[in-house]
């Protein structure tokens, strides 16, 4: 029997000389097809479409002292930017578990991990929260070490189908897991202005919470409500756009990045799987085992910070970081976003 002949699809255009939404950039989208479009694009220190630049990768190496034949964790696998390297330094002798709770990236991770020649034989990976690392224990025992980076990974920033940057129109939905939860747009419908308010000052430092969740609650109150990432960021520019001109802005930029950070600490409970997280570490290191987590705004590296002393203090942890350790001023300048990044590490006693 003939079957009819599909007719072939042209690739979408992009206007003007350079690529500009998302899915235009099937180059940067490809990297293993177009290595030199996306060697220029890290060279201009922009991180590639749909990709993910792990940060502070030697100082995390040097921190957790990672030998052949050690069983570890890597909490938060993401694109698998840490883990080639840990894999690397386990020189396929022992085992790596990776975990993280985006069902959409990590199939694309260990196929990614898989190509490098990192197979199911010394990586085991699980989509799950970081919260629930007692779950892996039976099987794998005590670990040696313990990587996790609080920090949204770029294809999750990148990609506006996620809504987690105001960049770009999309869905206000900021969830790691799309299966779990409610939308972050569902979620501003269901807070008070009281609520809106602390969840900004609690979870962001924004110092225009009041005003903010006014606009935001106003906002519904009219029947508009919030659907989408640039309508939040245009509430935001409105309830603002009373500041002195000379600073607005920039203040209001910052105040949009605050606020979809607060939100998305909100929608995904960050803070409470955090804090299991921290309180179930020790229990999950080997003695002499080493954790290090990279944090990315204040809050986080509060929690870090103080779950590592009082372990310290108790006995519980041998040895913690003295200082945080940020990366250098050569990292920051090629790939901004690691400007804000804090290291802390500590070793089971």
């Amino acid at each position: 029997m003939d079957h009819p002949e599909q007719k072939h699809q042209r690739r979408v255009r992009y206007t003007g000389t350079h690529p500009k939404t998302y899915m235009e950039k099937y180059k940067e989208l490809q990297p293993e097809k177009y290595a030199e479009t996306v060697a220029k694009v890290i060279e201009k220190g922009n991180t590639p479409a749909g990709t993910h630049r792990p940060i502070l990768v030697s100082e995390i190496l040097d921190v957790l002292r990672i030998h052949p034949g050690q069983t570890g964790l890597d909490a938060t696998l993401g694109y698998g930017g840490h883990a080639t390297e840990i894999l690397k330094r386990l020189d396929r002798s022992g085992r790596l578990y990776g975990i993280d709770a985006d069902p959409i990236e990590l199939p694309k991770t260990q196929e990614r991990l898989a190509k490098l020649g990192f197979g199911p034989e010394i990586l085991s990976t699980r989509n799950m929260n970081f919260a629930d690392l007692d779950r892996i224990l039976p099987e794998s025992g005590k670990l040696q070490f313990v990587l996790a980076d609080l920090g949204v990974s770029s294809m999750q920033i990148d990609n506006p189908e996620r809504g987690f940057s105001f960049k770009s129109e999309g869905p206000l939905d900021l969830r790691m897991n799309p299966e779990v939860g409610l939308p972050a747009a569902y979620r501003l419908k269901m807070m008070t202005k009281e609520e809106i308010e602390g969840m900004l000052a609690e979870n962001a430092d924004e110092p225009h919470a009041a005003k903010i969740a006014e606009a935001i609650v106003a906002e519904g109150r009219i029947g508009k409500g919030i659907a989408t990432t640039t309508q939040l960021q245009k509430v935001v520019k409105e309830a603002l756009r009373t500041l002195p001109a000379a600073d607005r802005d920039e203040e209001i930029k910052k105040s949009c990045q605050r606020t979809f950070q607060a939100l998305r600490i909100d929608v995904n409970h960050e803070y409470e799987a955090l804090y299991a997280f921290l309180e179930k570490l020790p229990d999950a290191l080997a003695p002499g085992g080493r954790v290090a987590i990279l944090s990315f705004h204040s809050g986080e590296d509060r929690l870090v910070k103080k779950s590592f002393q009082a372990f310290f203090r108790s006995g519980v942890y041998r040895e913690i970081a003295p200082e945080f350790i940020r990366p250098s001023l050569e990292e920051q300048n090629a790939n901004p976003r690691a400007r804000s990044a804090k290291l802390r590490w500590a070793e089971r006693a």
